[in-house]
């Protein structure tokens, strides 16, 4: 069997990530990369070894040689992507969220389904060392019954302010909510309720950048157990992490904590800053990509290679879709919001 010809559309931080390592995975064949910056399309081809880069998505599903697609371009913008490139006969690796209404999430879901290609929403928490084995902890029953679990995942306010340009266009509920959301339902193995949730917009406002600044969610499972997810990205900037992740969950027999940010597992202080440097999400070791992160891409090739379906779909994709909208108008209308699966 060749190589799987392969495309990324969108190629920011985390789309690069995705070409990075199909350009180096024996499986793969980086076929071309897609964007809306040129010269960005341009960089990152030359960089992987893509045979072409390209302004416009009709050209890489347009492209015989292309067989599978990475769509990570900003949350608002994958559904008219996805849904042509399932439509063409392209199989789907889409980044959180699926999108951003569930009208698009099941234009997705159909148009994947209706011609037969994989579909992989990429929650890659789920390959965490650190929630992996708190999961595997909860099947086993070590902590016994959940009462409670707290989630928070921030970001500093750079990331709204200087490394997205687009974060207006976005909220934080969206572009690391989704992860947390997803996250905590997994290691619950159920979905809530209803959800209550409280948002503000004023640092951000002042600032010019049109979104809330962050969003304090409470979600009430059918079990009894109950999560607090916050999700905030305006956390200053001189903090030594970019993300801020902890969780804590509280059983009658147990409790299980984690530290996904601020585990010291290396420090670095020079004149200028103190750190905490990457060292298992996705950093790049002897020039290759490594980290959990980049584990679900990998998942997703092996799928690919085995013709075997993705571990996540289209239907985690849009249940995360449907939580946040919940989250948004539960802090809108200052009710909470009962949700029906």
């Amino acid at each position: 069997m060749g190589k799987i010809g392969c495309a990324v559309i969108g190629v920011g931080l985390w789309g690069e990530v995705h070409a990075a390592l199909y350009a180096e995975h024996p499986e793969m064949e980086l076929v071309a990369v897609c964007d809306l910056n040129g010269e960005r399309a341009a960089k990152v081809a030359e960089e992987h070894g893509a045979a072409k880069a390209v302004t416009d998505y009709r050209e890489v599903i347009g492209d015989p040689a292309v067989q599978a697609v990475s769509i990570a371009t900003p949350d608002f913008a994958h559904a008219d992507a996805a849904v042509a490139a399932a439509k063409a006969g392209k199989h789907l690796l889409v980044e959180k969220p699926l999108a951003t209404t569930v009208e698009e999430c099941e234009a997705i879901i159909e148009a994947a389904k209706g011609v037969g290609v994989k579909l992989m929403t990429d929650f890659h928490n789920r390959w965490s060392p650190p929630f992996y084995k708190a999961w595997k902890a909860l099947r086993e029953g070590e902590i016994g019954r959940v009462s409670h679990v707290y989630f928070r995942l921030s970001d500093t306010i750079y990331v709204p302010t200087k490394m997205l340009h687009w974060a207006r266009q976005s909220t934080v509920a969206w572009f690391i909510g989704s992860h947390a959301l997803d996250t905590v339902c997994w290691l619950l193995q159920e979905l809530p309720h209803r959800i209550y949730a409280v948002s503000r917009s004023r640092v951000l406002a002042e600032k010019g950048v049109e979104t809330p600044d962050f969003y304090s969610s409470v979600l009430e499972f059918p079990s009894g157990a109950t999560a607090v997810v916050e999700n905030d990205w305006i956390l200053p900037e001189t903090a030594p992490n970019i993300i801020d992740l902890k969780c804590q969950v509280v059983g009658d027999q147990g409790a299980i904590y984690a530290d996904g940010s601020h585990h010291r597992m290396m420090e670095k202080y020079t004149p200028e800053e103190a750190s905490f440097p990457d060292t298992f999400v996705f950093p790049s070791v002897q020039g290759k990509q490594v980290g959990f992160a980049v584990e679900s891409i990998r998942h997703w090739i092996e799928c690919l290679a085995r013709d075997e379906q993705p571990a996540v779909g289209g239907a985690e994709g849009l249940r995360v879709t449907k939580m946040i909208l919940a989250i948004e108008e539960s802090a809108r209308t200052g009710r909470p919001v009962v949700l029906s699966w």
